[in-house]
């Protein structure tokens, strides 16, 4: 058996809270490892957490100012040299399908790091990454591990509903972030991918507090259901709709927009419930796309709904805001407003997807200034790349 297949081998049968000690254990015996640590990422996105004095975590790592940050933000390893000890420290990017999750840093001897390893390394990290997914259904060390604070309980329901906060394709890259992270209530983004199609739905429900997270899980669960049926898009808004009316009577409801793209050809349904803001940078120039507006969902009984077309290119860029970024104001009473939007947009335009809702939020908040928050902030992003021609 060779060296990789051992480490693989012990990460699966390893017991879901054990993956730490049983990647430590493997890495020093069939890599000469002298150490190895596990970084998770924050819900912020800001801080990488060690995962270190289980279930608490040692001190935080920046993201913007470590070397494991580094590496983090770049997806790509990143190697420190100590000529003094003899030693490196590898910094290995921890992501499972484009979601990013942590970094796993292993430092060895530099005579036992080559090109060999250093890809068998990075398929370890990219094996833990899959194993902390999965046993994240069985233990609660890799959820408390990312928490730098308390998340409230509607938070808490909000994170547990989310898909991931990016994921990647050949066709597509999606990256997506909610804030405050660790007190949201209302907004919410969905997505699922087939062979063929892609959907997204982002939410932008009303109300505050643990009352909006309940109106949020019925609505997107309810959505869910419809897809999952095999309903069109159209279809998956009047049930939706129904679920929502049928529980609060129109006396809470929430903004939709759901889209349903053809992976192959770029060919697009929207429906816009009342939605969050749609923007599209094309060749460089960001634009709001105007589309037919109609109920949100709940708002009232046994309202109608109509997808209407629309086209994406191979290199668009989609961006979907919550009013919680267009409400914002400055400490002087200054509005963020849609020219500041485009200058974000354009400004995070060589940023990839996974990155740019992160970078659109930071300069929010120095808009914002020390003030507090009053609503939460959703930023989704879309790269669509298309289906190659292979012929």
């Amino acid at each position: 058996m060779d060296r990789f297949t051992a480490a693989e081998r012990a990460l699966r049968q390893a017991a879901p809270h054990a993956l730490l000690q049983a990647v430590q254990d493997a890495l020093t015996q069939h890599y000469g490892a002298v150490s190895v640590d596990l970084l998770m990422a924050d819900y912020a996105m800001t801080i990488l957490q060690p995962v270190s004095a289980l279930p608490y975590t040692g001190e935080p790592i920046s993201v913007y100012q470590s070397s494991p940050g580094r590496a983090f933000g770049a997806q790509q390893p990143y190697v420190e040299n100590d000529d003094r000890t003899g030693q490196l420290t590898a910094h290995l990017p921890i992501s499972v399908r484009g979601d990013r999750i942590g970094v796993l840093t292993v430092t060895l001897p530099q005579d036992l790091y080559d090109a060999r390893a250093q890809q068998e390394l990075q398929d370890v990290a990219e094996v833990l990454g899959h194993e902390i997914v999965v046993g994240e259904r069985d233990t609660d060390v890799y959820l408390q591990a990312r928490r730098a604070n308390r998340l409230t309980l509607a938070a808490e329901m909000q994170w547990q509903l989310l898909p991931g906060r990016s994921c990647s394709r050949p066709e597509y890259e999606i990256g997506a972030q909610l804030e405050p992270a660790y007190a949201i209530y209302g907004d919410n983004f969905d997505w699922s991918a087939s062979a063929s199609h892609l959907t997204l739905v982002v939410t932008n429900g009303m109300g505050e507090g643990i009352e909006a997270a309940l109106l949020t899980n019925l609505a997107v669960n309810a959505l869910r259901n419809a897809r999952r049926a095999g309903l069109s898009l159209a279809d998956q808004a009047c049930l939706a709709d129904q679920a929502v009316y049928g529980h609060y009577h129109g006396q809470a409801y929430l903004s939709t927009l759901l889209l349903r793209f053809d992976v192959a050809t770029g060919e697009t349904q929207i429906v816009d419930a009342g939605s969050p803001r749609m923007w599209r940078l094309r060749q460089g120039k960001a634009e709001q796309i105007q589309l037919e507006a109609q109920l949100p969902l709940g708002m009232f009984e046994d309202t109608l709904y109509t997808a209407e077309p629309f086209q994406v290119e191979p290199g668009d860029r989609l961006v979907f805001v919550s009013d919680g970024v267009y409400n914002v104001a400055s400490p002087a009473g200054e509005p963020y407003s849609e020219k500041a939007l485009m200058r974000a947009l354009t400004s995070t335009r060589l940023l990839p997807a996974s990155q740019v809702p992160r970078a659109v939020l930071q300069e929010l908040a120095g808009h914002r200034g020390p003030i507090d928050a009053d609503d939460d902030a959703m930023v989704v992003c879309l790269d669509w790349r298309g289906r190659q021609d292979t012929d």
